[in-house]
């Protein structure tokens, strides 16, 4: 389909609130594929509409198999444990920090067609769970970093 410019840190779309998405169309349909194509070119484990402009409720998260895991209006319904992983995410290009997440994690949401599904994940797709969430209340990630990480090149 289409690749998506990721939009950057200190751009306003993501310190808003994403309204849900209520119509499961064509349309709904090719933002899902495009923001496919954008998180394969970017090489992230997730995207969320907000940081293609667009202001949904939809994140894509890649699973622990590589399939892309697409949820519509998601609920995080139930944590347990903590862990403390290092993320980053596209939207702040080269900036990693360590957070304090959930270490399992169940999301409910639906499907591009509106079909519902429940996910559970622990370690990374938890992260990306809760991260990927954070985006469509308008949060960044950087707001939970205890301690940022640099890396040598």
């Amino acid at each position: 389909m289409a690749i998506r410019n990721i939009v950057k840190e200190g751009d306003e779309i993501l310190t808003k609130v994403c309204r849900p998405v209520t119509v499961f169309d064509d349309r709904l349909r090719t933002l899902v594929q495009d923001m496919k194509d954008t998180l394969a070119k970017a090489n992230g484990a997730g995207l969320a509409a907000p940081q293609v402009g667009v202001l949904k409720r939809l994140v894509l998260v890649a699973d622990d198999n590589d399939e892309i895991l697409v949820l519509v209006n998601p609920v995080i319904t139930h944590t347990e444990g903590t862990q403390t992983p290092t993320e980053g995410c596209l939207s702040v290009p080269g900036v990693w920090g360590k957070t304090v997440r959930p270490a399992k994690v169940t999301v409910e949401a639906q499907d591009e067609y509106g079909n519902p599904v429940k996910y559970t994940r622990t370690g990374i797709v938890a992260v990306c769970f809760c991260h990927e969430v954070d985006h469509l209340d308008g949060h960044l990630y950087r707001e939970r970093v205890t301690e940022y990480v640099h890396f040598d090149d």
